[in-house]
This record gives C-alpha cells, sequence and structure tokens, in this order.
C-alpha cells in the first residue's frame, strides 16, 4: 500500500493537467477554478513532506516524487503563462534548465556516493515561485470577473506589467539559488570530476 505522503504528491501530479485544463478554459469561473486547484496542491507539497518527516514514512519513491510532482507543476504553470503572452518563454526555458541541472546534479552525486547539501536560500526558492503563481492566477481570475470595482488594480497591474517583472525577479532568484547549489556542492562536484 503506496504511503499518505506519497498519494499526496501523485495527486498532485494529477491535478496539474485539471488546473491546465481549466486555465485555458473558456466557462465562467474557470481561471478562479484554476486558482483553487493550484493553491490546493501547493498545500499538499507542504504537507506530504511534513507527514512523511513527522511519521518516519521517507521513502526513496518520495525522495524521488515529491520535487518531480513540484517542477511539473510550476513548470505547467509558467509555459502556460507563456502561451498566454505574460510571460517571456526564456523565462521559462531558464526555469526548467535549472531545474533539471540540480536534478542531474542530484543524481550523479548519489550515484557516486556522495549527499547533495540543500542551500538554505534554495528552499525558499518554490514559495517564490508559487506565490508568483498565485498572484498571476489571481489577477487572471479578477480580470475574467470584470468588475468595475477593480478596473483600476487591473489597470495597474497591466500598464506596469507587474506579472512580467516579478516572474523575471523569480528566474533571478531561481538561476541564482542553482549557482549556490554548485557553491555549497564545490568539494564534492570537484572530487567527481577528477
Amino acid at each position: 500500500m503506496m504511503a499518505i505522503p506519497n498519494m499526496l504528491t501523485v495527486m498532485r501530479i494529477f491535478l496539474t493537467p485539471i488546473f491546465i485544463i481549466c486555465l485555458f478554459s473558456d466557462f465562467f469561473g474557470a481561471q478562479l477554478w484554476a486558482l483553487v486547484i493550484f493553491i490546493v496542491a501547493s498545500i499538499t507539497d507542504a504537507y506530504d513532506g511534513y507527514l512523511a518527516r513527522k511519521n518516519n514514512m521517507v521513502t526513496d519513491t518520495g525522495r524521488f516524487l515529491d520535487p518531480l510532482a513540484d517542477k511539473i507543476l510550476v513548470s505547467s504553470a509558467f509555459i502556460s503563462f507563456s502561451i498566454m503572452g505574460l510571460i517571456d518563454i526564456w523565462m521559462v526555458a531558464l526555469i526548467i534548465f535549472r531545474d533539471l541541472f540540480v536534478m542531474g546534479l542530484r543524481l550523479l552525486m548519489s550515484r557516486r556516493g556522495f549527499i547533495m547539501i540543500t542551500s538554505k536560500i534554495s528552499k525558499s526558492k518554490t514559495a517564490v515561485q508559487i506565490g508568483i503563481i498565485i498572484f498571476t492566477l489571481l489577477f487572471l481570475t479578477l480580470k475574467g470577473f470584470n468588475w468595475v470595482l477593480l478596473k483600476d488594480y487591473l489597470i495597474f497591474i497591466n500598464e506596469y506589467q507587474l506579472v512580467y517583472y516579478l516572474t523575471m525577479i523569480a528566474v533571478i532568484f531561481t538561476v541564482y539559488t542553482g549557482y549556490t547549489y554548485i557553491q555549497e556542492n564545490r568539494k564534492a562536484i570537484q572530487e567527481i570530476m577528477n
């Protein structure tokens, strides 16, 4: 039987296509559903790790699936925003490249008997990305409802391209955390390369 934390992780993977379908649908409140699904999926991200550690249910499957599920959910959101024209594709490419690089480095290190040191700052990377995605989804949701009271707020976000520049900040931060991984693990990387 699959452990509850792993079930939550798998649920997050299955919620991702439903989130994308709602995001691109044109029925009334579709973007609100996308926002709700994304928030639920993000909560499972925080909760599955907590449950696994608390109940001593940390497994190799969980260690592999949990970051993969995060990357699938977050990358899907950023790719969708790029398709919608809210952000540039190079931003998405840098986020995905950083994640693939870190995953590849972790795999290489574990095969050589090293344990990757996770830098403290990189742990906040996912929180920053999720925060910006929720902000963008909230913007799209309110835009869909077209409330007069929120018109000035929406115009302000559009005029100053807040989604674009906030995502750019997230990209710079994401790339920086990739660099911190190299710095924190440089001794192990040098030994592997030698």
